[in-house]
């Protein structure tokens, strides 16, 4: 484990990086990165929030997650800019494929920061280090927004280290430099340690990470059980967990994303289900492939996951099949808890489509559908996916049936 090298890009003020560059790039005059500029939900349902700020609003004393209400009356000249999902994914994408060139032992660990396994790649690229500044300066040149991007043997401390100072960084944190860089930061600031935690932890006179790492494991265990033995861990800089690839399997097509924010809105996540339909859908397709197992994860809002799949009768590859099967599966699987993530796959992929027969010759609309959907895919090769989609989720969902399909159902 000693040689291993950990690298973690995170995208400095994403949500308001990513729309300033979309908006450069068709025409804008101004970079709200420099305006008193947010990213905000809607404020006329009140319930609009601060979801990413400009730095002279964060010198304002506006802060992430209050209300904009509240950011009006810290900065009144406020300029607040709507979400827009599609912006974030078409830039994490770019950062994404970008990466893989340097290595496949990618983790998207959310929408604007990754982890990369670059033990085995030292070998190709040398210095971690060097290509660290490299990825950094590479990003600005050809994507037009900045990261940050730590480096060490583990994830945790990769992850800490893109979090000392920012923008645009590059820092090491390495076995020797914990207690120089990390134990002196408050406890606050340890992976991990959210706010009632680290108040808990300060009643216990532990305000530093020094302090944690210093506390006898035991006795953190008995106070907040297994998590006791985590933070005590990571303020030592323990962390044995692997990158955990997103790369697929040559014998599977996958598709995933991570949510800007976490999604419990039915209506959203539908949205997400239908663009990854796309992309799955598409790429099967180029193979000239059909599947006959379809496969859905989901990670909530509190990291754990769950997945299912079903296999077919029949071999599929058309949007609206994998739509069809895929929200099934969801809609039996999905607790109504908030989502973190999705993930749809294919796997038992063949050439062939072997459509049974039957008495009522639905094999003509098959064909029909199939050729359709040839079409539709050529007009998206040159367009881009966004000029044809599907109907709105409600008619898409009478078309095939799924209105009032319960999770309990077979």
């Amino acid at each position: 484990m000693n040689n291993r090298i950990i690298l973690h890009v995170d995208v400095n003020n994403a949500f308001l990086s990513w729309t300033a560059v979309d908006m450069l790039k068709k025409g804008s005059k101004i970079d709200i990165r420099t305006h008193y500029a947010i990213i905000g939900g809607d404020e006329t349902q009140r319930r609009g929030i601060v979801l990413a700020k400009s730095n002279p609003c964060k010198q304002k004393g506006v802060k992430t997650a209050e209300t904009i209400r509240d950011a009006r009356r810290k900065c009144p000249y406020l300029e607040v800019y709507k979400p827009n999902f599609n912006v974030y994914r078409h830039y994490s994408n770019l950062m994404y494929h970008y990466l893989l060139q340097y290595t496949d032992k990618i983790e998207r660990y959310s929408i604007d920061e990754c982890f990369l396994d670059y033990t085995n790649s030292q070998k190709l690229f040398g210095d971690p280090i060097k290509i660290a500044y490299k990825i950094k300066n590479d990003i600005y040149q050809k994507f037009g927004f900045t990261v940050n991007v730590g480096i060490g043997k583990n994830k945790l401390c990769a992850k800490m280290a893109s979090d000392f100072s920012k923008p645009n960084k590059v820092h090491t944190l390495f076995p020797e430099e914990i207690k120089t860089k990390m134990w002196p930061l408050d406890v606050s600031e340890l992976f991990m340690i959210g706010k009632s935690t680290s108040k808990k932890l300060h009643d216990l006179n532990i305000d530093t990470i020094e302090k944690l790492a210093n506390t006898d494991k035991n006795e953190l265990i008995k106070r907040f059980k297994t998590s006791g033995k985590l933070m005590w861990e990571y303020a030592n800089g323990i962390d044995n967990s692997e990158v955990e690839s997103n790369y697929s399997n040559p014998k599977s097509i996958s598709s995933s994303t991570v949510l800007p924010y976490n999604y419990s809105n039915i209506e959203e996540i539908y949205k997400v289900i239908k663009e990854l339909v796309i992309d799955t859908g598409k790429r099967l397709r180029k193979n000239n492939q059909y599947a006959s197992v379809v496969h859905v994860s989901i990670k909530y809002s509190n990291f754990t996951k769950i997945s299912k799949q079903i296999k077919l009768e029949n071999n599929i590859n058309t949007d609206e099949e994998l739509y069809k099967e895929t929200l099934k599966i969801f809609n039996k699987l999905w607790n109504e808890e908030p989502i973190r993530s999705i993930a749809i796959g294919v796997s038992s992929l063949s050439t062939t489509n072997n459509v049974q027969l039957s008495i009522f010759n639905q094999n003509k609309s098959k064909e029909n559908d199939k050729h359709l959907q040839k079409t539709i895919d050529s007009i998206r090769d040159k367009y881009g996916n966004n000029l044809i989609t599907y109907a709105n989720t409600s008619q898409i969902n009478e078309r095939i049936n799924l209105k009032g399909y319960k999770k309990d159902e077979e």
